[in-house]
Order: structure tokens, then C-alpha cells, then sequence
């Protein structure tokens, strides 16, 4: 609860006492609504820990770095789904009279999340467990490289993910079962990614101890550890590698070469898989938190595509290129000049440019800002060419900075078109501001502080790519063609997402509707392809949540007028977390209606 709200509650509380007989009965169960809330909030987060304990590690919570539960499970779904049975029944009982509206948003939220859970058991998502993109066989090397949230500064630490070692091959072993299952049922992940898939698991199958992520904590102990029990622990880590993780890889690799690949589909969306069109529906209520038909969502992007268009020809015309936008593409794309950076370094160095250029500046646009330091990092080599641009958040206690990736396959192919936009969104004012203030703000329940939804955060970070030239960015007619390149990637994803997997559209269509409206590079068009029908509905988030958010902004200036602050509202939209996008607009009307 905020310090706003609290003082509200409080006031309103002694008032009561202050009167009748009745209205202190009403007052004592109004303070026992908001206790009974605080205690769901407070063992749901708990629940929300044990359950899913990688996130736990993320957020700095090591009590469960040793746990790895089998997410795939039959036995973890069956427990989720009566936790969440569990906490729909208190939810639903408590009397929102009693609430203040910001305990009201904390139940509503909790409520909606819940629900969604259950129903999204309801679908077989288990049976398709790796993908190329986001899935625990990547993230798990991610932490044990060392160089991630999870901790290597002690013995219990390493003996900690020689733990998840161990469950990974359990984890491993249930999601070939799994996939066995679906092939029986005709439940299977495209050929297209599963051929991405089987060299990542192939890579981390390696017993080359140079190479590959997991032998890193290996190659520097802390000196924490006594000399003496270094070399045992080395031999127990590397014989933990060589047990669990080297054969649950290699068998995964060989698995899905094998047996999987040649009964993975041909077709490009969820719409082909059974039950498919009610999984994509529920896809788009979770990541938009709206109720848009895919239909909406394919005719709102077409639309988006339209008006972006015009602005791009607007900035083709300016810059005196003789040619239609395609042919424009296709100089963004291949044109040497773009092309300035000779290593690395160069690459990272110039992104650090672009955060000392915006700094006074986002003094202006934001009064609250955090305290979680920041860095810009290379994105690893394991996972490079599989990956986007990224923000990880920092650890609420400041320990570890959020951390902003750039994945860089050639430096000398590395284009400077769109870094600013790309540093907006996913650094500063971006994914960090709003993370970290949410993740910092003591005032907020547990599960608020460390809880998100892709509608808010992604569409807050497409938004702040519109700043740009308030910040002193944009200045290069180019760089502002690249702003408008990922606005336009933004707007095409909900052509593209909808058509595979509402429209039957194939992979090869995508591409193409993809390279016709982006100078995008060829193979990031077939990555961002690839992401999508992996990640089903995803890719929808930023444009729905830009919207909004600009929608409320163009509301409360005409309501507003001279009274109307953009660092105001800013303030007020990052003040209280990701909300889901109509709570979100209960609460900036009341802001608006209390200026």
C-alpha cells in the first residue's frame, strides 16, 4: 500500500472509531477485510516461491536455490490448480466495501491471476516443454554459468545447483514422456524449431570444459572456499556435470533428432494443435489482459501497419532517397555507412553513449526514479544466436544490477540503426525504471512488488521509445527510422501472431509480410518468426499495452489542460506496479479526477 493510500485508510479508520456504535463495527471489519487480504497476499507469494523456485532465485530469494521442481508434471499441475482452487474461494468471500482501492487492486489482481492459472491448466502446453527461446533448458544454463542470479559465492551455493543438477534429470526425463505423449496425439511442436532446438542441446551436451556455460563456476572458486576443500568440491561440481547435465542434454538432442523431428508438424501455428483456437484465445486474455478477439487484434495491427507506413515515406522523402519504401528497406539493410563498429567493445561503448546523452534529460519526464544500479552487457555466447536484445531485473536489495543485454554475432555487421529506441525500451526509461521502482516500493505486498504482466510492462517499454526526441534522441533522420522500425515490428507482430495462429498462415508468409514492411535483416525477420510460434501471444503485449497507455495520456491532457504533467503521470502510471490494462485505467482515472 502506498504512503497516499495508507494515510486515506487511516484517516477514514479513526473517523469511524470516532462515531456511533455501528459505524466502529464497521470500522473493525474493514480493518479485518484488509488483514484477511494482506494474509492471502502474503501466502500466496510464499506459495508462489515454493512452487516455482528459479523466479525466487531471480528476485534474490535464495531459500530454494536447490530446487528445481518438475513444472511439467502432472503431480505440480494438480497442486497448482488446488492452491489456486484454494485461493479463488478466499478471495471471492471477502467483502470489497471493506477494501481501499489499492487493496481493491491487489485482490482483483490476485483474483484474475489465479483464475487464469486454473484455466490455462486446462491446456496441454506441457506436452511441447523446449522451445528455442525461453524455456528451462537455457535458462538453467544461464544460472549455472555463473554469471546470472544464481549465487556462487560459497560451498552451499555450488552444492546448491549441484542439487538442481540432479533435478533437471528428472525435469529431462518427464519431457520426453511428454512429448511421447504428444506425438501420440498429434501435440508437437513445428519442424522449424525443433532443427533451432537440437544444436542449443548439443552445444550444452559438450563435455569440452572451454566451452561449454556449465564448467564455468569451476574455473574460479571463491576465496571463500578453503584451499583444501576447493578440490573436493571440484571433483564432486564436475562429476555433477558430467552425470546429470552432459546425458540429460545429449539425450534430449538425441530424442528430438531422432524420434521427435520427423513427427514434428509442417504447420506454423497453435490454430493446427488440438483445441488450438481456444489456447490461442486464452493466450491473448493472458498476455494482453484484454478480452480481443484475434480477429481484433489481426485488423488493429493492419491498421497500425498503415498509419506507420506514412511516416516512414515522410522520413524516405527527407532524406532525398529516390525510390518506393521497399527498395528504402533494402539500403537500412545493406547500406555500409550504417555499419560503424569494429569490435564489441565498440558496440556496448556506443550504447553507453546513449545513456550519459539522455541523463538530464529524464530528470524532466520522471521525478521517481530508482535506485537499482544499472549495466549493459554482451549477451553470452551460448545463447547468442538464439536471443534478443533483454533486460534482466536486479535483485530488490541492490546487489545484483539490472542488467541490459545485447546480443552481438558480428560487430562489423552490427547496424546503429534503432540502438536508441532498443536502449529506451529495454534499459532507461524502459524495463528498468519500471521493474526496479516496482521491486523497490516496501509499501507494495510481496506479490505485487515482484508480480508483472507483459501487457503493462511491454507496452510502458514500447511507450518509451516515443520519447526519444524529448530525451535528445532522434536527431539522426535514420535513428528515427529505426524508432519507427520498431514501432513497426511492434504492429506487425499482431498481423503476423494472429495470422499463424488464428488464420493458418505459414511461417514462409509471416517472413514475407514481415520483409515487405521492415528493413529489418533477414535473419532476425526468421528469428522474430520463430519467437512467435514459440511463444504464442507474447508478441501482442507491446502494441495493445503502447496503446493504451498513449490513449490515457491524450485523455488526461484534454481533461487536465494547463493542470496536466507528463512527469506527473508518468509517476502515477509506474507508481503502483504492472497492473493488467483495465485495472490499470481505474486507477488513472482516479488520479486524473483527484488533479
Amino acid at each position: 500500500m502506498h504512503v497516499r493510500n495508507l494515510c486515506f485508510s487511516l484517516f477514514g479508520t479513526i473517523a469511524l472509531f470516532a462515531c456511533n456504535g455501528p459505524a466502529r463495527h464497521e470500522a473493525v471489519n474493514t480493518q479485518a477485510t484488509a488483514d484477511s487480504l494482506n494474509k492471502i497476499l502474503d501466502d500466496y507469494y510464499e506459495d508462489e516461491m515454493r512452487m516455482v523456485p528459479v523466479v525466487a532465485t531471480f528476485l534474490g530469494d535464495n531459500r530454494y536455490n536447490d530446487q528445481l521442481p518438475v513444472d511439467i508434471g502432472q503431480a505440480w499441475r494438480n497442486e497448482l490448480d488446488s492452491l489456486c482452487a484454494g485461493y479463488q474461494v478466499k478471495l471471492k468471500a471477502l467483502d470489497t466495501s471493506a477494501l481501499t482501492p489499492n487493496d481493491r487492486i491487489s485482490r482483483d489482481m490476485l483474483l484474475r491471476e489465479v483464475t487464469l492459472f486454473r484455466k490455462g491448466l486446462t491446456f496441454h502446453d506441457e506436452l511441447t516443454p523446449v522451445n528455442q527461446f525461453s524455456c528451462i533448458t537455457l535458462m538453467l544454463a544461464q544460472l549455472g554459468s555463473g554469471q546470472s542470479a544464481q549465487p556462487f559465492a560459497n560451498q552451499r551455493d555450488y552444492e546448491n545447483f549441484m542439487s538442481r543438477m540432479r533435478h533437471f534429470a528428472e525435469w529431462s526425463d518427464t519431457a520426453i514422456a511428454n512429448m511421447r505423449r504428444g506425438m501420440a496425439q498429434n501435440y508437437v511442436l513445428p519442424k522449424a524449431l525443433v532443427v533451432k532446438i537440437i544444436p542449443q542441446l548439443k552445444d550444452l551436451s559438450s563435455p569440452d570444459t572451454a566451452k561449454n556455460v556449465f564448467f564455468a563456476p569451476l574455473k574460479k572458486m571463491p576465496d571463500s572456499i578453503a584451499p583444501v576443500s576447493q578440490a573436493a568440491l571440484r571433483k564432486a561440481y564436475d562429476s555433477s556435470i558430467r552425470a546429470y547435465i552432459l546425458p540429460s542434454y545429449a539425450k534430449l538432442a538425441r530424442f528430438l533428432q531422432e524420434e521427435y523431428l520427423p513427427k514434428a508438424r509442417t504447420s506454423s501455428g497453435v490454430g493446427a494443435l488440438p483445441d488450438g483456437a481456444g489456447y490461442y484465445a486464452y493466450q491473448i486474455q493472458n498476455y494482453t489482459t484484454t478480452d480481443k478477439t484475434p480477429e481484433e487484434i489481426f485488423n488493429l495491427g493492419q491498421s497500425e501497419v498503415a498509419r506507420i507506413r506514412k511516416e516512414m515515406e515522410a522520413v524516405k522523402d527527407s532524406v532525398g532517397f529516390k525510390g518506393d519504401l521497399k527498395a528504402f528497406f533494402t539500403f537500412m539493410r545493406t547500406d555500409k555507412q550504417f555499419n560503424i563498429f569494429k569490435d564489441d567493445k565498440s558496440v556496448i561503448d556506443s550504447f553507453q553513449a546513449i545513456y550519459q546523452r539522455i541523463k538530464p534529460k529524464v530528470d524532466e519526464l520522471y521525478g521517481h526514479q530508482p535506485k537499482t544500479p544499472f549495466e549493459i552487457r554482451q549477451t553470452e555466447a551460448f545463447r547468442a544466436a538464439s536471443a534478443s536484445a533483454e533486460y534482466n531485473p536486479g535483485s530488490p536489495d541492490g546487489k545484483r544490477p539490472g542488467i541490459f543485454y545485447v546480443p552481438i554475432l558480428d560487430a562489423k555487421k552490427f547496424s546503429y540503426v534503432g540502438m536508441e529506441s532498443l536502449f529506451l525500451h529495454e534499459a532507461i526509461p524502459g524495463h528498468h525504471f519500471q521493474i526496479s521502482l516496482q521491486q523497490e516500493d516496501t509499501l507494495l505486498p510481496k506479490y505485487r512488488r515482484f508480480n508483472g504482466n507483459s501487457a503493462y510492462q511491454e507496452g510502458y517499454a514500447l511507450y518509451c521509445e516515443s520519447l526519444g526526441k524529448q530525451l535528445g534522441l532522434y536527431t539522426n533522420p535514420y535513428q528515427y527510422f529505426g524508432r519507427l522500425s520498431d514501432e513497426m515490428l511492434r504492429a506487425v507482430r499482431l498481423v503476423v501472431d494472429a495470422g499463424m495462429h488464428s488464420k493458418g498462415w505459414t511461417r514462409e508468409q509471416a517472413i514475407q509480410f514481415m520483409e515487405d514492411n521492415l528493413s529489418t535483416p533477414e535473419h532476425e525477420i526468421v528469428s522474430e518468426v520463430e519467437r512467435y510460434m514459440a511463444i504464442p501471444g507474447q508478441a501482442l503485449a507491446y502494441k495493445v499495452g503502447e496503446l493504451k497507455i498513449e490513449e490515457l495520456r491524450d485523455k488526461y491532457k484534454k481533461q487536465l489542460g494547463s493542470k496536466f504533467s507528463l512527469r506527473d503521470f508518468h509517476d502515477e502510471l509506474l507508481k503502483d506496479g504492472a497492473l493488467p490494462l483495465s485495472i490499470l485505467e481505474e486507477k488513472m482515472d482516479r488520479w486524473a479526477a483527484s488533479r
